[in-house]
């Protein structure tokens, strides 16, 4: 009894042990898979745009802060197509901004 007990517990410390590295594996493999949707996501917007399918980003962005005055802090293309651009307003609220990535028409302004 005394062994079975011994290798339960040898058993319990290996799970102990191995768990949080195999999460560790999982969360650079997400990463991993982040960065490569938005690898895939940037990829699709330069061709669409040298397709002359949505607007160049230096106009989007200009767009964006005609509509929110602020520092842009993050841009991120979707589907659909649309921009979606973060801006820290001078109050040091960050709004985000949804324009339409064909034509730059404003889809919508929330706080984030």
């Amino acid at each position: 009894m005394d062994i079975i007990r011994t290798l339960a517990g040898i058993a319990l410390a290996v799970q102990l042990l191995v768990a949080p590295m195999a999460a560790s594996v999982g969360d650079r493999d997400g990463k991993r898979d982040e960065k490569a949707l938005k690898k895939q996501a940037q990829e699709e917007a330069i061709l669409a745009m040298r397709r002359g399918e949505i607007l160049p980003l230096t106009r989007i962005l200009q767009i964006a802060n005609r509509h929110v005055v602020g520092d842009i802090i993050e841009v991120e293309y979707k589907g659909g197509p649309k921009y979606e651009i973060k801006i820290l307003t001078a109050s040091g609220r960050v709004r985000e901004v949804k324009l339409d990535a064909r034509t730059g028409a404003l889809l919508e302004i929330e706080d984030d």
